[in-house]
């Protein structure tokens, strides 16, 4: 409970840009005092509008190079001011590969895990997550998922048990690559949850239409999977010299990845992107996406017209 109690502060002062000054651990430099936070409905918590995934990049088995490296990934996530980090029992050693890293950096603070439970996995609900804190080196998740809707209904009613018990804080739903989106939103519509999460990026905006509006209007806070459609987007973007100057003067755009990751977090339904890189310097160019100004409404039309004409 104190770690969670230090946790919620942090954030707090985190959002009121204020960090910095109070000298807290894990060198968290005076540039994270400016990533945006949003609240998270059902609780009113501040959570960093940049996340970080795992998906592919946490997958490296017991390679020690590697997982030195994503050490070193993981460790910049945090020096930014980063918060919550997204695994799953489908991404292979992913979740082992947080445990060893938050093992040799002490457990940072900020840290909002959020882990899924995904029926292919094997074992029950409780099974499955008892594992996952295991291989994190947890004793608590913050947020526990439902991986692709996957017998949701079983696996939500023990999430709700292991809620009410204090084992998580906070549960929800994912669905990806735009499946399901029918059911998805059906059971957002009928059901409490804390959480959504769902694709959204420049070129797939499909739930701006119905899920994104939903969630609003329920009170659930959106995380916004493959922002960058699993490194495609912003691959092809780099190819040019550089963002459109309009983007520039219109909210201190200078890379791609602020132009796509600002985009998606200026949303006013979406609480956090969770982008997932295996290099520092693009963990850095990220977290960088997350600092004030963002878009206004006008300027996101403009944006994905653009994106739209290329």
């Amino acid at each position: 409970m104190e770690g969670q109690t230090l946790r919620r502060q942090f954030l707090k002062l985190l959002g009121a840009g204020v960090v910095s000054a109070w000298g807290f651990p894990w060198g968290v430099s005076a540039h994270s005092s400016a990533l945006q936070t949003k609240p998270i409905p059902s609780s009113g918590e501040s959570l960093p509008v940049i996340g970080m995934g795992t998906w592919r990049t946490f997958n490296v088995g017991n390679d020690q190079e590697l997982l030195a490296a994503r050490t070193q990934v993981l460790k910049a996530f945090f020096a930014s001011g980063g918060g919550l980090v997204d695994s799953s029992p489908m991404y292979g050693s992913a979740p082992d590969t947080l445990g060893f890293a938050l093992k040799q950096l002490g457990m940072p603070k900020t840290l909002f895990s959020a882990e899924k439970v995904w029926s292919p996995a094997g074992g029950t609900t409780r099974e499955q997550v008892a594992s996952l804190a295991d291989r994190w080196g947890l004793k608590t998740f913050d947020l526990v998922q439902v991986h692709n809707l996957d017998d949701w209904q079983e696996h939500l009613a023990v999430l709700r048990e292991l809620k009410a018990s204090g084992f998580i804080r906070y549960l929800g739903i994912t669905t990806s690559h735009g499946r399901r989106h029918q059911e998805f939103e059906q059971v957002m519509a009928t059901t409490e949850l804390d959480f959504a999460q769902m694709t959204y990026n420049i070129t797939h905006r499909e739930v701006e239409s119905r899920l994104l509006p939903l969630a609003k209007e329920k009170g659930v806070a959106v995380i916004a999977n493959r922002p960058y459609d699993g490194g495609s987007l912003i691959k092809g973007l780099k190819h040019r010299e550089k963002v459109p100057e309009w983007a520039t003067e219109a909210f201190g755009c200078r890379t791609w990845a602020d132009f796509l990751l600002k985009f998606i977090v200026s949303h006013p339904a979406v609480n956090c992107a969770i982008p997932a890189t295996s290099r520092v310097e693009h963990m850095n160019e990220n977290m960088a996406a997350g600092a004030a100004p963002l878009p206004d409404a006008s300027t996101r039309q403009r944006m994905a017209a653009y994106i739209d004409s290329l």
